[in-house]
C-alpha cells in the first residue's frame, strides 16, 4: 500500500512538473515572438539611422527643438524676459572610443526597437497570462494592453519633449567654474537622454501598476489619500530639479501631469476597490 501511494504521489509530482515545464515552454513562445518583432523594428531603425540620430537622439541638444521653440513663444507672450527662451546649447559631444559610435548605433537602435515594440511585448504577455484568469478578471484588465500602452507613450513624450530637453539645458550650463569646459561623451548624453525619457514611461504605468496592487489588496485608495502630502513634495523636488529656471510657470508644467498621474492612481484604486466590496457583499448575501 505505502508504494502504490509514493508511486500515486510520484506520478502526480511529475504531472505537475510537466504542466510546470509547458508553461514555461508556452512563455517561451511569447518571448521568442516579441524578441523577433523587437529586432525586426531594430534592424529598421538600424538602416535609417540618419534620421534617427540626427532629428530624434541629438533633438534635445539642437536649439531649434520644438520645446525651446514653444518655450521662447511663451516667454515672449507673458513677457517672462530672455532667460525663458533657450537659443543656445553650449557643450561638444565627443566620442572617446574607437569603436564608440558603431557601438552607438547599435545601442540607440536597440534602445528605440524596444520602444516601439513594448506594446506587442505587452500584448505578448496578456495573451500568457489570460487564460489562467477568471472571466470576471478577463472582463475588467480587458483594457491592459491599450492603457498600458498608450500610458508609456504618454510617459516618452512628456520624458522627450519636457524632462529630457529642460535637463539636458540645465545640465550643459551648469557650471561649477569657468575653468572647466563641459565636453560631453555621446555615451553619456545618450544614457542620460534615454534614461529621462525610458524613466518617465515607466513612471507612468502608475496606474496599472496602482491597478495590480489593489486587486491583490496591497494598495487602498485611503492609503495614497494619506501619503498625498508626501508625493506632492517628491513631485515638486523632481520639478525643481529638472526645469532650467525657478519660476513657477516652468514646475508647474513639469510637474502638474505628475499630479494627475497621482490621482488618476487613487481613481483607479478607488475603483478597484469598491468593485471587491460589492463582490464580497455579494457572496455573503448568499
Amino acid at each position: 500500500m505505502d508504494l502504490l501511494k509514493s508511486i500515486k504521489s510520484k506520478g502526480k509530482s511529475i504531472e505537475a512538473e510537466m504542466s510546470f515545464f509547458d508553461h514555461l515552454d508556452v512563455l517561451r513562445g511569447h518571448l521568442i515572438r516579441s524578441a523577433i518583432v523587437i529586432l525586426l523594428l531594430t534592424c529598421l531603425c538600424f538602416f535609417y539611422y540618419d534620421f534617427l540620430f540626427d532629428v530624434i537622439i541629438m533633438g534635445p541638444k539642437r536649439p531649434d527643438f520644438f520645446t525651446y521653440r514653444m518655450m521662447c513663444r511663451i516667454g515672449d507672450y507673458f513677457k517672462l524676459g530672455p532667460d525663458f527662451c533657450i537659443t543656445s546649447i553650449p557643450g561638444k559631444i565627443i566620442n572617446t572610443q574607437l569603436g564608440g559610435q558603431f557601438t552607438l548605433q547599435i545601442n540607440s537602435s536597440l534602445l528605440v526597437g524596444i520602444v516601439l515594440g513594448f506594446p506587442y511585448l505587452l500584448w505578448e504577455v496578456w495573451r500568457f497570462i489570460k487564460p489562467a484568469l477568471l472571466e470576471a478578471e478577463r472582463k475588467s484588465a480587458s483594457g491592459f494592453v491599450f492603457f498600458a500602452s498608450l500610458l508609456f507613450v504618454l510617459g516618452i513624450l512628456f520624458g522627450y519633449y519636457l524632462i529630457a530637453p529642460l535637463s539636458v539645458n540645465f545640465l550643459t550650463n551648469y557650471k561649477i567654474s569657468e575653468i572647466i569646459e563641459n565636453t560631453i561623451t555621446v555615451d553619456s548624453y545618450l544614457s542620460s537622454v534615454a534614461t529621462l525619457t525610458l524613466g518617465t514611461g515607466i513612471v507612468f504605468e502608475l496606474p496599472i501598476v496602482i491597478f495590480v496592487l489593489s486587486k491583490l489588496g496591497i494598495m487602498t485608495p485611503k492609503f495614497m489619500r494619506a501619503q498625498r502630502r508626501y508625493a506632492v513634495v517628491i513631485i515638486l523636488v523632481i520639478a525643481a530639479i529638472v526645469t532650467p529656471t525657478p519660476d513657477l510657470l516652468t514646475m508647474l508644467t513639469v510637474s502638474l501631469p505628475l499630479f494627475l498621474l497621482y490621482e488618476v492612481s487613487i481613481w483607479v484604486s478607488g475603483i478597484v476597490f469598491k468593485q471587491k466590496q460589492v463582490a464580497e457583499k455579494a457572496f455573503y448575501a448568499k
